[in-house]
């Protein structure tokens, strides 16, 4: 297979990212929500930047950086134990992985684009993950994530457990 090349998203690349995010949802069911517009799901308010990662010139993976959001958990936890405030702090978000790439590192390489953002622009970088997604624990792990906290994430009338990391300082 060959190297996943990973670069900033363009607005070019919406609909195929929004295909691919179609698909993960299928195979794994993430994300639990936006998938009824995830053109839009993709492009939430507050984002500051995202990437794709492409092999052959098709989209196979997105991450996304956005700046906190009202009540968003992850932010709140990370506020309180650091005592920072949302002008250093960004929330990762929205990445994805088509199934059939997932072996080459290209989620590891999407999280070294953001993270790489995110030093260079003085922001800690922080996450929160449905506890049912165990492989995405799993690279955050191996990444050196930290876990800073749990919370419950509401969306659709449901809640479901997560769980909330920092990135390596």
């Amino acid at each position: 297979m060959p190297q996943a090349i990973v670069r900033p998203r363009e607005t070019s690349d919406l609909a195929e990212a929004a295909t691919v995010l179609t698909a993960v949802h299928e195979s794994d069911g993430y994300p639990v929500e936006g998938v009824e517009d995830p053109q839009a799901w993709l492009s939430p308010t507050g984002l500051l930047a995202a990437w794709v990662a492409e092999v052959d010139e098709h989209v196979v993976g997105h991450v996304a950086i956005n700046s906190p959001q009202p009540g968003e958990d992850v932010a709140r936890l990370w506020r309180e134990k650091s005592g920072a405030d949302d002008s250093q702090i960004a929330v990762l978000a929205r990445l994805f992985v088509f199934s059939e790439v997932r072996k080459g590192s290209v989620g590891k390489r999407l999280m070294d684009a953001a993270t790489a953002y995110a030093r260079a622009k003085g922001l800690r970088l922080v996450l929160e993950v449905l506890t049912k997604d165990a492989a995405a624990i799993r690279l955050y792990e191996r990444l050196g994530w930290q876990q800073i906290g749990e919370t419950t994430h509401t969306f659709a009338g449901k809640h479901v457990d997560a769980v909330c990391f920092v990135a390596p300082a």
